[in-house]
């Protein structure tokens, strides 16, 4: 291709990232309003001013987003725009707009409670805006420099509170991304000398790929690195517990959602551009690992949010049930999966938060809480139910499509390790409900601590609004899946 050949190329993308485009320009803007209305208003309003900038921002991103057509390569094939990438934009940009909604108030993490540093809008801007342009790279250094973006945001994010639990939480997410970093860099290198190209998409790709026998699969598995430790997946998982704990609550409910949700897309562009009989089986391990890890560790926690933190791990591992199938009704099922888990994780968060007595996060101080606010106490009761995937809430359909994927994945390949999963898989979902309902059980059936004064909770207009997006979802998706599934089918 020719030097005026690659310019044109580029001038033609540049209609495909309009929604990028407009991030790069609200991240710039952000800065620039922040220092202004700083030194010329008081915090809380400078606070407001610039939630509506990012929410109004981040909605005309979205727009933006689901605009654009599907226009297949970009920048000589780093990117590829498709409605897979516009879904799990739409994914990350709800996730974000969530989440600023919630944190108008104040939150339970924070102690005393107070709100979040203004400086977390740019840095969650910058984070979006990453996960942006990770769903559409096929660039095996595309991918890692967006993966760097996205975690150099999550590093400051979750180091962002000026106290001695977030310093630590912070500095030891950034130690273990950095190895998982250079793991995953070591392994595209492997890659790109066993084929000769970045590009995964290349025709030539998986035919080389698939003569490099031995050395291709390990390189494979080093590749993953960077994408399991952002979907939390053992063994790249040792950091969450510590940076969710250390993270206010807003920000551990994004890190739940939206590094996820693109590393799924990642992930699965990665099976479908090589050979992935041979990933099968180290997939399926790490699944199973990821479940039962993350179900028997949350069941010895005394604190709510290490609680979701360990849940977080075992979701990671149901989410890759579908991918572990490695068929379209797998890959679709985990679509579905990461989808409604989406409304799921937050609306938990979220709930937890709202409900947290003087804003402490100890499970045994939720005892009683329901008489204090009844339908919060409802609602956090349905939402964990679809933790666990029990009817009537759309965590049932979203395990029953992954399981049933990976079952008729089974009777394909007869692999011994997808009945393993499917076994254990499903018998944690029974354990999963000892420490799913354990703080509903004490918000209803426990009597208010001796001592314990019940404080009546408010919760401000931008609140009820991240609640209203987050949890009718989790059960009209159960009544009518079939509105998700067929905009997934049409992907």
């Amino acid at each position: 291709m020719s030097l005026t050949e690659q310019l044109q190329n580029i001038l033609d993308s540049l209609g495909g990232v309009g929604a990028e485009l407009w991030l790069g320009m609200l991240f710039c803007g952000l800065l620039v309003a922040e220092l202004i209305l700083l030194r010329q208003t008081d915090v809380a309003t400078a606070r407001r001013w610039l939630t509506g900038i990012a929410v109004a921002g981040l909605l005309a991103a979205g727009g933006l987003a689901i605009a654009e057509t599907e226009r297949g390569s970009l920048f000589m094939n780093m990117f590829f725009l498709d409605r897979q990438a516009l879904l799990f934009k739409a994914i990350v940009t709800l996730g974000a707009i969530a989440v600023l909604l919630w944190a108008t108030g104040t939150s339970a993490s924070l102690a005393p409670r107070r709100p979040l540093p203004t400086e977390w809008y740019v840095l969650l801007v910058g984070m979006v805006l990453g996960l942006y342009l990770l769903t559409m790279a096929v660039n095996l250094l595309v991918i890692y420099l967006s993966i760097e973006l996205v975690s150099i945001a999550s590093y400051l994010l979750t180091g962002l509170v000026a106290d001695r639990k977030a310093a630590e939480g912070g500095l030891k997410y950034l130690l273990f991304g950095a190895v998982s970093s250079a793991i995953m860099l070591y392994g595209m290198s492997l890659l790109y000398g066993l084929t000769g190209t970045l590009d995964v998409t290349s025709d030539g790709f998986a035919g080389l790929l698939a003569q490099g026998g031995p050395v291709a699969l390990v390189a494979g598995l080093l590749t993953l690195a960077g994408v399991l430790f952002k979907l939390s997946a053992v063994p790249f998982h040792i950091w969450t517990p510590d940076a969710y704990e250390a993270a206010p609550i807003p920000v551990a409910a994004f890190f739940s959602i939206g590094p996820k949700a693109a590393a799924l897309l990642v992930l699965m562009r990665l099976l479908s551009a090589g050979p992935s009989a041979e990933m099968q089986t180290p997939l399926a391990v790490v699944a199973l690992a990821g479940i039962l890890l993350g179900n028997l560790s949350a069941l010895r926690q005394t604190d709510a949010k290490r609680l979701l933190a360990y849940s977080t791990i075992a979701q990671a591992g149901f989410l890759l049930v579908g991918v572990v199938a490695l068929n379209e009704s797998g890959f679709e099922a985990a679509t579905f999966y990461v989808a409604t888990y989406l409304f799921i994780t937050l609306a938990a968060f979220f709930l937890i938060d709202a409900l947290a007595p003087n804003g402490s996060l100890r499970i045994a101080d939720f005892a009683g809480r329901f008489s204090a606010a009844p339908l919060l106490g409802v609602c956090l009761t349905v939402v964990m139910l679809a933790l666990t995937g029990l009817p009537p809430t759309v965590g049932f359909t979203a395990k029953l499509l992954s399981f049933s994927a990976l079952f008729e994945a089974y009777q394909t390949t007869g692999n011994p390790w997808l009945i393993w999963l499917y076994g254990i898989g499903l018998a944690n979902v029974v354990v999963s409900l000892f420490y799913y309902l354990r703080i509903p059980f004490l918000l209803i059936f426990r009597p208010v601590p001796a001592g314990a004064v019940l404080q009546p909770i408010r919760l401000t207009a931008g609140q009820w609004v991240a609640l209203a997006i987050t949890v009718p979802p989790v059960v009209l998706l159960f009544l009518k899946p079939d509105w998700l599934l067929r905009l997934i089918a049409d992907l």
